[in-house]
């Protein structure tokens, strides 16, 4: 069967303007090309459109014939919740085109809300619950739906749930991504700005699942099975991707990297017996990370691991990230400098709770913490998160179900703490200015001007981009101010949908209402 998998680009709040968050950030789709060089390993040719991608065209039709030209038999999309209704206006314009052609999604959008999606986009045949692989290849196969676990599916009138199947728990079965179908790959694509020193870089998930909850964090796909790679399958992929696509820099976006520790060292050792001449980024625990495993970890190629603070209120980290101190925050920032590592934080900005003092005494924090790095994110509700049903109860916070807003990059839900999300965003604004005009900032970046060079010639590249996407905004502003304000839901969109939890996972959420949690971060790869 001919399949081609798609990654939908998700909502651009400039319609007819170019994305330009991707020239600050342009990552591969990592999880459909997995499933594209597994399908391929059993047979099955497969075609892949990144939508986000250095040669996409900018309108949905456009997007939509260039899938069609690859002339498919099934054609899957792997879509978050951002980017869902994107991908359902595509499978739209696919079915009116080809009625008879069979549309399949997954990613964490699917696998959290279920079969109440097929309730609403008729275009759809069939959602993918949990890992794709197995799923994807019995319906590649022609197995008949029925026999098919993971899937929910239409039979007739009556929407149908199969069981889950059995985790993959071997991931070194799968095949390495198949990179080489991604158009522009690795020069098209690039890791943040300055997070780097070596290029090209690409990205890798060596894991699925992590052991802990956080509150804010989708479980719905690996559940709380954690499952990785070994040592020297991950050396192998790293090889495969600096001699088949000159790549020497590799961002590790694993949920928790240094989880299993034993294969760190093992990985580690075979770095510095063996060396690939490649730099990576990876994400540590914080109070979990010795000074043994640091240093290795910059022997090995290491250039900046990150943590996961997410805020510097005592009570807000004990509900949302339980275990995680600021003493250990600050321990753990001294041990990654002493070992010669770069440091990058963590943060989310209105979860519940949130108030402008809590955000001010976390500004405060990550100043006194002298990072390298900073990552503030907007906190936007997921589905199969613990806290989802404290989002929309509407006691601690009102939320804007916006599917297409909600990625992390507007403020979706306003904390009772704030009188509006203008407020929000005059805050967030401002930190994020405090931190990178600091005097510790510049200094460390005035030292590694030549480290960021191609950085700096990345931006120089695109600097007539730059300025002509300024001009726009400044000459639209008030236009752009009244859209953000009273923008629209999309005509499709359906509101008050239940996410569909397992028991565990329920167990999980009625354990987050209570001031004490435990805690995890977010996984989307890997999926379809």
């Amino acid at each position: 069967m001919r399949v081609t998998l798609v990654h939908p680009a998700g909502f651009n709040f400039v319609p007819g303007q170019p994305d330009f968050s991707v020239l600050a950030n342009r990552m591969a789709p990592i999880g459909i090309l997995g499933l594209a060089s597994w399908l391929e390993q059993h047979g099955h040719p497969v075609a892949v459109h990144d939508c986000m991608g250095p040669y996409a065209p900018p309108s949905l039709e456009a997007n939509a014939e260039i899938v069609l030209a690859t002339q498919p038999d099934l054609v899957g999309f792997s879509a978050t919740t951002s980017g869902f209704m994107d991908g359902a206006d595509i499978a739209a314009y696919l079915k009116k085109q080809r009625p008879d052609l069979k549309i399949f999604f997954g990613n964490v959008h699917a696998s959290s809300i279920g079969g109440a999606l097929l309730e609403h986009f008729p275009e759809i045949d069939t959602l993918c619950i949990g890992e794709g692989e197995g799923a994807l290849l019995d319906l590649a196969n022609g197995v008949a739906p029925a026999e098919v676990d993971n899937i929910v599916y239409r039979d007739g009138a009556k929407i149908v749930a199969n069981p889950r199947r059995p985790r993959v728990l071997d991931l070194d079965d799968l095949p390495f991504p198949a990179y080489e179908k991604l158009a522009g790959f690795p020069q098209g694509y690039h890791l943040p700005l300055f997070s780097y020193e070596q290029r090209w870089g690409a990205t890798m998930v060596t894991s699925r699942g992590c052991p802990y909850t956080c509150s804010f964090c989708d479980r719905t796909v690996f559940e709380r099975l954690y499952k990785y790679n070994s040592a020297e399958n991950i050396y192998a992929h790293m090889k495969h991707l600096r001699d088949h696509f000159g790549v020497r820099h590799i961002n590790f976006y694993d949920d928790l990297f240094t989880a299993q520790k034993k294969r760190v060292h093992e990985l580690c050792g075979l770095l510095i017996a063996r060396p690939l001449g490649m730099h990576f980024n990876c994400a540590i625990r914080t109070g979990h990370t010795s000074d043994e495993m640091l240093r290795l970890l910059k022997k090995a190629g290491a250039l900046m691991v990150s943590m996961g603070i997410e805020s510097a209120d005592p009570g807000m980290m004990e509900r949302h990230k339980a275990g995680v101190t600021l003493d250990a925050v600050r321990e753990t920032v001294a041990k990654i400098h002493a070992a010669g590592l770069r440091a990058k934080g963590l943060f989310i900005f209105g979860l519940p709770g949130e108030t402008p003092e809590t955000l001010m005494a976390t500004s405060d924090f990550i100043l006194s913490l002298d990072l390298d790095e900073m990552n503030m994110t907007k906190f936007s509700p997921m589905y199969g998160a613990p806290i989802w049903d404290e989002c929309v109860s509407g006691h601690t916070g009102e939320f804007n179900e916006d599917w297409r807003l909600m990625n992390c990059l507007n403020f979706v839900y306003l904390p009772k703490g704030f009188s509006s999300r203008e407020e929000m965003d005059a805050l967030y604004n401002w930190h994020i200015q405090r931190f990178y005009n600091s005097k510790n900032y510049h200094r460390r970046f005035a030292k590694r001007l030549w480290q960021h060079r191609w950085s700096l010639w990345h931006i120089v590249k695109n600097l007539h981009r730059t300025i002509q996407a300024a001009r726009y905004f400044r000459a639209n502003r008030e236009a752009f101010d009244k859209a953000r304000s009273d923008f629209p839901h999309h005509p499709r969109q359906p509101v008050g949908l239940r996410p569909t939890l397992s028991p565990e996972l329920q167990a999980d959420a009625v354990a987050t209402m209570s001031p004490i949690k435990v805690s995890r971060r977010v996984k989307t790869q890997s999926v379809l």
